[in-house]
């Protein structure tokens, strides 16, 4: 016990001597669709949102002018005042991956991709320790020659913070560059303990989430100072070994270096999609949307070169009174094949699911994951008829990638409730912007 303290005490003398950036770009997908129209994103009222769900869908992002109006981010719009005069645009997500991978490529004309953490589609950790005195800049110049360029060249503003750790780093962004002229925020553990010790809500600070808050306030801790002097053998008791996160952030300290998060090889414990229907469909019609929906989750299998040995289904109907039913099936085969998978969803469904009840929502999920090099099938398999939906597979992918999901279609993605075609045409369950 006593080792591992020294060698944290050790870490946390080496992250002293370090400072990051995090850079993250405002109202992102607002400011992209402002730059495409020509428009000024500091002071153009617009919000990106699918109109064609109703006005009850959510606004995926809300421009810095309707923000300063009160406009919450996130909110449906309905929501929106209707005495403002504003823009919707509908999602393009493709072009905001665009955009993104041009920001990304900006940073690379300065910084290694070792030094870079990506952390969403809009918001970068970076590691500049080495930087500043490559090119014998100062921290805050340097964020700025950063963003100005990105502002330069494609029209969208962005935020940083300047920390000697990752989490400072983080804060500096959240909290502090909020209220300075220049959006730049920087924090040391001496500022951070100065200025922030007494910020409410708690919450405001990165993994502080609101069920933390709630366990924090059983104990009367409402603010880092807070944590800091509670006794903590209390916040151990309550939280385990998060306890020393906690603990830490509430110093402003942190032990993870960029090359921690590099040398992090996180692996797959699932695969699973999630689809609200546009309205009510019959039995018949919410199992067609089922296999469309097992079908493009076995090509992510195949994609992925993974197999799978349990599959989950979970329906919920369109009146709420009724409560979602769920089932599992534990396959006697380990594969990707939808010929083998859609046998045990299509049971499960029957079996779960009311006939007399309207499919709203369907989910399902692969798990038991292993390498598709240790699939597994029974003594009764047609291995003739394997390798020939494979390499079906494996064509029908690799036209995909080149031309798009839309490209090889099954005749039931033509039936007139099908949804896969428009599936296809969204990222993350947004609208794409392609057709």
């Amino acid at each position: 016990m006593m080792q591992t303290k020294f060698v944290k005490r050790e870490l946390m003398a080496l992250e002293k001597k370090r400072v990051y950036f995090v850079i993250d770009m405002k109202s992102f997908f607002a400011s992209v669709e402002c730059h495409e129209r020509g428009l000024d994103a500091m002071t153009t009222k617009l919000v990106v949102a699918d109109k064609s769900r109703t006005d009850k869908t959510i606004c995926l992002a809300v421009s810095p002018a309707l923000k300063a109006l009160g406009i919450k981010n996130r909110c449906r719009l309905f929501e929106i005042p209707k005495n403002i005069d504003f823009i919707i645009a509908p999602p393009q997500m493709k072009k905001y991956i665009d955009y993104a991978a041009e920001i990304y490529g900006i940073y690379l004309k300065y910084i290694d991709k070792n030094d870079i953490h990506v952390y969403s589609i809009d918001e970068c950790f970076i590691d500049v320790t080495d930087y500043l005195k490559l090119y014998n800049i100062k921290a805050k110049d340097f964020a700025i020659k950063l963003m100005g360029e990105i502002k330069d060249k494609l029209g969208i503003p962005a935020s940083a913070g300047i920390g000697t750790n990752l989490y400072l780093a983080k804060i500096a962004l959240d909290i502090t560059a909020k209220h300075s002229p220049d959006r730049i925020g920087w924090l040391d553990e001496e500022k951070f303990i100065k200025t922030l010790w007494n910020h409410k809500p708690i919450t405001d600070f990165w993994q502080i989430s609101k069920g933390i808050a709630s366990r924090l306030a059983k104990y009367g801790i409402y603010d880092m100072q807070g944590i800091a002097k509670a006794d903590e053998n209390v916040l151990y008791k309550e939280f385990g070994v998060n306890a020393e996160l906690i603990i830490d952030h509430s110093m402003g300290r942190e032990s993870c270096l960029m090359k921690d998060i590099k040398d992090y090889k996180g692996k797959a414990k699932s695969i699973s999609s999630s689809q609200i229907l546009p309205c009510n469909y019959n039995f018949e019609d919410g199992k067609m949307i089922l296999n469309e929906m097992i079908q493009s989750g076995c090509y992510e299998l195949a994609r992925q070169h993974l197999s799978a040995s349990l599959v989950h289904v979970i329906i919920n109907y369109g009146d709420e009174k009724y409560s979602t039913v769920k089932g599992m099936r534990h396959m006697s085969e380990t594969t990707n094949l939808f010929s083998i998978i859609s046998k045990y969803s299509n049971d499960i469904y029957d079996e779960i699911v009311d006939k007399n009840r309207p499919v709203r929502r369907l989910t399902y999920e692969f798990s038991g994951l292993v390498d598709e090099d240790f699939e597994r099938y029974d003594m009764f398999t047609d291995f003739n008829q394997i390798e020939k939906e494979k390499k079906l597979i494996k064509s029908v992918l690799a036209l995909q990638a080149k031309f798009g999901k839309n490209t090889i279609l099954k005749g039931v993605d033509l039936k007139e409730n099908a949804t896969q075609i428009e599936r296809n045409r969204t990222i993350g369950g947004h609208r794409s912007g392609e057709n």
